[in-house]
């Protein structure tokens, strides 16, 4: 780094003064970028973990047309790939003294007769059968001859490129779970560290502190006994434990280990900006939810002698490892959007509107869908644009409540539309569904649920005097704002167009997950380039600031949801060992009956477990119930969809709502409780109650109504 770049990056203080700014400020800042640079000793593992990904499977894409580039090119190039193995007959025999020989041999040896007083050998069959192996020995060095004659120079400097990115995708299969236990391991011990997980409430006093660093210590060190049990439970009789899996276990005790010292260390550290005292009552919903599920699998599996069965649900993720790989890139898809400028300047466009809260409310709803269908689940676009929406929203004039409720909402109406990863696991999992099928009913339950929340914001509307610009002057400061989007829209097709024409790949649910961090980095690199000389300070980014901000944010979101994530299949497991289902009937007289009881179950589950890791679980029990029953396959995944959102949105966890208010802040979340003190019990739950009514009305809507036009 020269002095200059040194003075821009950390500016003097004096400088600063001069520009207006005070020496505090100066320090705060320093402090800060500090900070932001420490946490990239952390966070660059798992960038570089993530765009390992990337490589790895877009390579796999490189290399199927560099194939098909390869067949075009010369004929038959799957046969060019490897020389040729020359044949070992002998294509010049000597045909006359080898019927000598064999016709000397059977006469000495009394072979010319078999067991049955068969004819003697016959000269001329003899002759004929080795004119034909002749003719057999000639064709194959004919091949050979022709095959090697291709090969040509150019030849092996293509194969050697292609066989190069063949290995490379070899490497990249087999590496998957590897990567895929550092960045669980990476990015929970950074969550762990910086306290990010995933919780009911915030740490406000220190006894929620310590209550949750202790129930987390505890919690993380029964993961690191089950783990080590697992592993000894695999070489039990002496049996030899592969490498490659004995590497994995030794992944997951290491990083077991490491949280829990994490975890012991805040123990022993209390916070300095703490409130001092609190309660236990309230402390317990300051403990993260994993810490809940580990310890409530943990209880099960030991009180039943089986202590490595944590261990051996959370290797479970390891079959898919390409899921929970796809889950991780998402997020950081959705963290590099939150970096750009792209949200806002989309909001931008309607405010010459002068739209009313609601009807804002309402289009963004609408706007926010694709993005996170494209995000793959709601809870990771409310961490990637919820602080967006919520201050576009506030920005608006609307109040906290309503701001918070299309936060939280604005990732669940998007899950039924193509190409969510969600619905894509669906029926990958389940062979009697497919994603035409899924993505098909999607479009219609989107279109439910858009006309249900238009319905109820419009009715609760606390302003109905409020009158939007007129269109002569709302419509040109529209078209004029929409200029700054047509260069992201020209990134945005252009590397879309790339993966189609130079590797043949559309842009699907399939292919989502690989291409969507290559289009969001190059419009952060945009972003630099046009903004790096903009008038105000906090418009010029710089793009390695960017990446890593995103990054940092991705490895303790990361972190957060891939924890839960197993856990949940931890208690999905118990679940199913508990035989919890199976107390339930799996007969019923009525396809209405076992209807209403799915939507229950469905709706509870949604409410305690992570959407990927409730699919699993739903997959290998409830569907299955659905389906002998009359359910129709499609209706039945439809109602999941509706019922797990409906779930994410209803007290007491509403994950949405946590993830909301993790991104929204909890200083927001008291404002908004005091501005609505004093109000009516809608006005003061409206956060809460206006999610649940939307999704609760569509649940039913969509449970029910095909049930009565006879669609099942």
């Amino acid at each position: 780094m020269t002095s200059s770049d040194f003075q821009r990056v950390f500016p003097s203080p004096s400088e600063l003064i001069n520009s207006g700014k005070s020496e505090a400020k100066w320090k705060l800042s320093v402090q800060t970028q500090a900070n932001g640079r420490a946490r990239w000793l952390s966070s660059l593992p798992a960038c570089l973990l993530l765009l390992a990904v990337v490589l790895f499977s877009t390579s796999s894409d490189i290399h199927n047309r560099i194939l098909k580039i390869g067949q075009s090119s010369w004929d038959g190039y799957y046969e060019l790939r490897y020389d040729p193995v020359q044949p070992e007959c002998d294509r010049n025999p000597d045909i006359d003294g080898e019927i000598k020989r064999r016709m000397e041999a059977s006469q000495d040896d009394g072979l010319g007769l078999d067991l049955f007083e068969a004819e003697p050998l016959d000269p001329d069959m003899l002759r004929q059968s080795l004119e034909n192996a002749q003719k057999a020995c000639e064709s194959k060095f004919d091949k050979y001859e022709a095959t090697a004659g291709r090969i040509t120079p150019g030849v092996k400097m293509f194969r050697a490129v292609e066989l190069f990115i063949g290995d490379v995708i070899a490497f990249g299969l087999s590496s998957q779970r590897f990567i895929l236990v550092m960045l669980v391991i990476i990015c929970a011990a950074t969550a762990t560290f910086t306290r990010h997980h995933i919780a009911l409430r915030g740490i406000e006093t220190v006894m929620d502190h310590r209550v949750s660093a202790a129930l987390q210590t505890v919690a993380n060190l029964m993961l690191f006994i089950s783990a080590w049990s697992f592993r000894e439970l695999a070489g039990q009789d002496g049996a030899e434990i592969p490498l490659s899996k004995d590497l994995l276990n030794w992944g997951w005790i290491t990083g077991f280990a490491l949280v829990t010292l994490i975890s012991g260390y805040h123990l022993i550290r209390i916070p300095k900006d703490l409130e001092p005292g609190g309660t236990f009552g309230k402390a317990m919903l300051s403990v993260p939810l994993y810490t809940t599920m580990c310890l409530i699998s943990s209880a099960y599996f030991m009180s039943a002698g089986h202590v490595a069965g944590v261990g051996i649900y959370l290797d479970k993720m390891m079959d898919l490892s390409d899921m929970f790989l796809n889950v991780g890139l998402y997020v950081w898809v959705g963290m590099l959007l939150k970096q750009s400028k792209l949200a806002s300047l989309v909001f931008h466009v309607f405010k010459p509107w002068k739209m009313r809260p609601e009807v804002l409310a309402i289009v963004t709803l609408a706007v926010t869908a694709l993005p996170t269908a494209y995000t793959g689940a709601s809870g990771i676009f409310v961490i990637a644009a919820g602080a967006v929406i919520y201050h576009e929203m506030r920005e608006a004039g609307a109040r906290r409540q309503l701001a918070f409720a299309v936060t939280a909402m604005s990732g669940s109406l998007g899950v039924v539309l193509r190409p969510c990863l969600l619905v894509v696991i669906i029926a990958y999992l389940n062979r009697e569904v497919t994603t035409d099928q899924l993505f098909g009913w999607g479009g219609k339950v989107f279109i439910l649920t858009m006309v249900l929340f238009a319905a109820v914001a419009l009715i609760m509307n606390r302003d109905p005097n409020h009158r939007m610009a007129p269109a002569s002057e709302a419509l040109p400061e529209s078209l004029r704002r929409l200029k700054a989007l047509i260069p992201y829209a020209l990134i945005i097709v252009g590397v879309t167009l790339f993966y189609s024409l130079a590797l043949d790949v559309k842009l699907d649910e399939f292919s989502a997950p690989r291409v969507l961090p290559v289009m969001m980095l190059a419009i952060l690199v945009y972003e630099f380039f046009v903004y790096r000389k903009a008038p105000k300070k906090e418009d010029r980014r710089p793009l390695e600031s960017s990446i890593r901000e995103a990054t940092n944010d991705t490895t303790t979101h990361i972190g957060a949801l891939l924890f839960l994530m197993g856990l949940s299949v931890s208690i999905g497991g118990v679940i199913e060992r508990a035989e919890l289902m199976q107390m339930f009937p799996t007969t019923f007289a009525s396809v209405w009956t076992v209807m209403a009881m799915l939507v229950v179950i469905l709706v509870i589950i949604g409410m305690v477990m992570d959407p990927y890791g409730a699919v699993i679980l739903v997959s290998a029990t409830i569907a299955n119930v659905a389906y002998q029953n009359g359910v129709d396959p499609v209706h039945f995944w439809m109602v999941t969809l509706v019922a797990f959102e409906l779930g994410y949105l209803s007290p007491p966890v509403a994950l949405n709502q946590l993830l909301t208010r993790q991104v929204v802040g909890e200083k927001e979340l008291r404002l908004a409780e005091l501005d609505a003190k004093g109000g009516t019990f809608y006005e003061r739950h409206e956060r809460e109650l206006m999610p649940v009514i939307v999704m609760g009305t569509a649940l039913i809507l969509v449970a029910f109504v095909p049930l009565m036009v006879g669609y099942n």
